[in-house]
């Protein structure tokens, strides 16, 4: 059984996806694009760009009564892989040890041309 979660303090989806779906023990987070929810407008850099994306992971963990803490598994999607130390001092800042296990690759374009897309698994 999935239920659909979904919380205006993220963005919404913007195509045939849900922001996340709860599979019970499982919760899965669709990627997360830097996009402010209040405004819509997309922070310059890639420090502040991963700080809204994290931002909006965080918004739709606490709809479903979860927090960083509860994360198992994330995937980090760069435009440029030339900004992964940056990317990577601000997600030291939001998950503790244990950290979640972490995949991060550079793609050839996100959405909205940004420079950074994370999701997330957690677990209850």
């Amino acid at each position: 059984m999935k239920k659909q979660i979904a919380t205006e303090k993220a963005p919404g989806a913007i195509g045939p996806y849900s922001q996340a779906i709860d599979a019970g023990s499982i919760v899965f987070i669709s990627g997360q694009i830097p996009v402010n929810p209040a405004t819509g407008e997309i922070p310059e850099g890639i420090t502040a760009q991963t700080e809204q994306s994290l931002n909006n992971v965080k918004a739709i963990l606490a709809e479903a009564g979860l927090t960083v803490d509860n994360v198992v598994k994330t995937t980090v999607f760069l435009s440029d892989m030339a900004n992964f130390v940056p990317m990577n001092e601000v997600y030291a800042k939001v998950f503790t040890a244990p950290f979640p296990a972490r995949s991060a690759v550079a793609v050839r374009e996100l959405p909205k041309q940004v420079l950074v897309e994370i999701e997330v698994i957690a677990t209850r």
